[in-house]
């Protein structure tokens, strides 16, 4: 069997800022608006993905926007959702699991206070502060680049880190990464299972921990990772030009028929 890690905003779904090509349909939406698409290749594409392989999406998003999200494909028996820290069985919340990460990530506490307040205080930030579900800070800044920086001073970087995300910033406890989920999650549900290969998929530096518990990762081009990421021997850059999404989906179908020989 093949299991896929994904990620889904920027690397199955898009907002409307996206340029994605005009077959595509609406997969989200918020308060009425149509703010979320996939497009149509991608959501033939991953059907064809889910008849014989395990879905996992693993994102940032709180388990209230995942719910918003309907990919077509009927709800995956697990996702991995606040960075992690929340794990869904069939949609429902796994209470023990959301105990665990609080635990996990109880070291970076006091860390997590000094980077609220000066969060908090940032002449930079333009929306407000949000501690999503006890876990990691996100807010939004008009100078994105300078918040993280300046914050990574202030803070103790061996216990927080901070990203940002075009216009949004985060600050995320270390033991808090989707890496760390899909290795707890593993040893939950694969003990049982024969597992043939691991792929995972994302777009953004809060992704690229999955590549440390994938057989391989699939990114855009277009991510830049440091030579030094012990991530990079993993990575695999799909090709410029192209809807990742697209692109990343049919590599995981030819992995599928390879390990299906």
């Amino acid at each position: 069997m093949v299991v896929l890690y994904a990620d889904l905003d920027n690397t199955l779904i898009y907002s409307h800022k996206h340029k994605i090509g005009s077959k595509k349909r609406c997969v989200e939406l918020y308060e009425g608006r149509e703010v979320s698409f996939i497009t149509e290749k991608t959501g033939a594409l991953l059907k064809k993905v889910t008849e014989s392989a395990m879905f996992i999406p693993v994102t940032t998003r709180t388990p209230e926007q995942y719910a918003r999200v309907q990919l077509g494909v009927g709800t995956p028996a697990y996702a991995l959702v606040c960075n992690g820290g929340v794990l869904l069985e069939n949609g429902v919340e796994n209470d023990a699991w959301y105990q665990e990460s609080l635990i996990s990530v109880k070291e970076s506490g006091a860390e997590m206070e000094r980077a609220r307040a000066w969060l908090q205080d940032d002449a930079d930030r333009d929306f407000e502060l949000r501690f999503i579900r006890g876990l990691f800070l996100f807010t939004k800044s008009k100078r994105p680049q300078r918040s993280v920086s300046r914050l990574r001073e202030y803070l103790d970087t061996d216990l927080v880190d901070v990203f940002s995300n075009g216009g949004k910033v985060y600050a995320v406890p270390r033991k808090l990464h989707k890496g760390a989920a899909i290795r707890r999650l593993e040893k939950k549900l694969f003990c049982a299972m024969q597992v043939d290969c691991t792929v995972a998929a994302g777009d953004s530096a809060f992704d690229l921990p999955m590549a440390g518990a994938a057989d391989v990762m699939l990114v855009p081009e277009g991510l830049d990772i440091p030579q030094e990421s012990p991530y990079i021997q993993h990575v695999i850059k799909m090709e410029a030009g192209r809807v990742f999404s697209e692109a990343a989906l049919e590599f995981v179908l030819k992995v599928m028929e390879e390990k299906s020989l």
